[in-house]
């Protein structure tokens, strides 16, 4: 019982974004072929970050219909990745000190959601059948 306890504990923190961190967008157009290392390098030479510190980094594709989120948390690095099958990412200002889009939380949800300044506008996103019962 203690163990299952202790997983389920775990389980709640794993695979988590929140907003006590901090978001990166990497200027350019990212290659989505790119795996974890390579993107790590990405992260390294392009934008002068170590990806080890915990901060998550934000990869956008040529067409700007797929991300990738890379995050080091404790125990390894974890890949999100979001494809857009109706729409597109609206990309926030370019910050040139950081050589970033720096983000918040919320701007992130924002951006995947297709959330635009008016909150009752959105962007065109695909909506996910669900079966309802």
């Amino acid at each position: 019982m203690l163990l299952l306890n202790y997983l389920l504990k775990y389980a709640l923190h794993m695979f988590c974004l929140n907003d006590t961190m901090r978001y990166f967008l990497c200027p350019g157009k990212t290659d989505m072929r790119k795996g974890m290392n390579s993107l790590c390098g990405v992260v390294q030479n392009q934008m002068g970050y170590d990806v080890r510190m915990g901060d998550c980094f934000i990869f956008i594709n040529r067409t700007r219909t797929t991300m990738k989120i890379l995050h080091a948390e404790d125990g390894g690095l974890v890949l999100y990745m979001k494809r857009l099958e109706e729409g597109t990412f609206r990309l926030p200002a370019y910050d040139k000190d950081s050589r970033s889009y720096p983000m918040n939380w919320s701007s992130l949800v924002m951006m995947v959601e297709g959330i635009q300044d008016d909150p009752n506008t959105r962007l065109k996103r695909l909506k996910a059948f669900r079966n309802h019962q």
